[in-house]
């Protein structure tokens, strides 16, 4: 009996191992046809000294590398001794997978990393050498970026205008080695050269310490004192004297700075608190909560996700069926009564007051 029961676990162990096999064998050649059939795209940006270019790339989701070279110049086959007087400007070149991050996000990126509206090069660095430019590979990436930079020119995100030439792409030659991931491989060296260029000083007057997606200037031209002390200082306005607290309209509440759709009047209540009050997000994903330790009690701010403003607190004694009461800032938000959904742009929310 031992005998069979032995032989019967030897064939059994000899069937796992066989199917075991056969799975990776499929799973490795499933992984296979996957690199091979992704389709990638490049990107040049040059932003100055391309030691401060990689990282944030780098960072990004279907960003698959990120190199440092030259380009934009006459000579072949530049070095960092000679590029210069080649004509050629310091970039970087980023292999992508359009499927995971878009064009238009890594144009977002960049101007978070630059200053361009200086002709002259790029914080302490001077000189054609150090200077902005978006050499485009394809006629989409030429129209996204001037569409971007137009954008970006309308938005009042600085003071000058933007001068960030926008041209078709050159050979790229790729730097010496001891310049890829010079953060990584010098982090100190590379920390002090950030703060001692001026780089890191002038991006945090512009978009914050925490690189926020709108610039502070074009937040504080286009809010009110009350509404930027709120949503940039994390300030509360006056119960029962605010916007929205007795709003009884059907519509949304959107972001004041991004619009990102926040709140519904479906799931408006009254609180009895003075501020309005709604049960549940209208837009999970755009709704951000973080510890508040404030006050000298621990309660949960609520702020978005994309314009990072701050919106109010969240508490856990609403009604059912969520038990949540999202108790908001009327001035960090804006009302779109139901008629106005579609021409403001918020079309998909139409239906949703057409059921009640």
């Amino acid at each position: 009996m031992k005998t069979i029961i032995t032989t019967l676990m030897s064939i059994g162990m000899v069937i796992f191992l066989a199917v075991l096999g056969a799975y990776a064998v499929n799973n490795e050649e499933m992984r296979t046809m996957s690199n091979n059939t992704m389709t990638t795209e490049k990107a040049i940006f040059a932003g100055g000294c391309f030691w401060c270019m990689e990282k944030p790339f780098e960072e990004l989701d279907g960003v698959l590398s990120v190199t440092s070279g030259y380009s934009g110049g006459s000579t072949a086959n530049p070095t960092y001794e000679n590029y210069s007087a080649g004509g050629h400007i310091e970039v970087v070149e980023i292999v992508y997978d359009p499927a995971r991050v878009s064009y238009d996000k890594l144009l977002d990126v960049y101007w978070h990393q630059v200053n361009p509206t200086d002709p002259g090069g790029q914080f302490v660095d001077r000189g054609h050498a150090y200077s902005t430019a978006i050499f485009y590979t394809t006629e989409e990436q030429k129209r996204l970026a001037e569409k971007s930079k137009t954008e970006l020119d309308m938005r009042g995100v600085y003071d000058k205008p933007v001068v960030t030439p926008i041209e078709p792409a050159q050979t790229f030659y790729a730097a010496e080695d001891y310049h890829q991931d010079y953060y990584k491989k010098s982090s100190l060296r590379y920390k002090y050269y950030r703060r001692a260029s001026g780089r890191d000083a002038y991006l945090d007057g512009i978009w914050g310490e925490d690189r926020k997606e709108f610039g502070i200037r074009e937040i504080k031209e286009n809010l009110t004192p009350l509404q930027y002390r709120v949503t940039q200082e994390e300030g509360t306005e006056p119960a029962f004297n605010n916007e929205y607290w007795d709003n009884h309209r059907d519509g949304i509440y959107v972001d004041i700075v991004s619009g990102e759709p926040l709140f519904s009047s479906l799931d408006k209540y009254e609180s009895g608190t003075g501020w309005p009050s709604f049960s549940k997000p209208l837009v999970a994903e755009n709704i951000v909560t973080r510890e508040d330790r404030k006050l000298f009690a621990v309660r949960t701010e609520v702020r978005s996700k994309m314009a990072d403003s701050h919106l109010g607190h969240v508490f856990d004694d609403g009604p059912l069926p969520t038990g949540k009461r999202y108790c908001m800032n009327s001035a960090a938000m804006r009302f779109i009564p139901k008629e106005d959904l579609a021409k403001e742009g918020y079309g998909e929310f139409v239906p949703l007051f057409e059921k009640k």
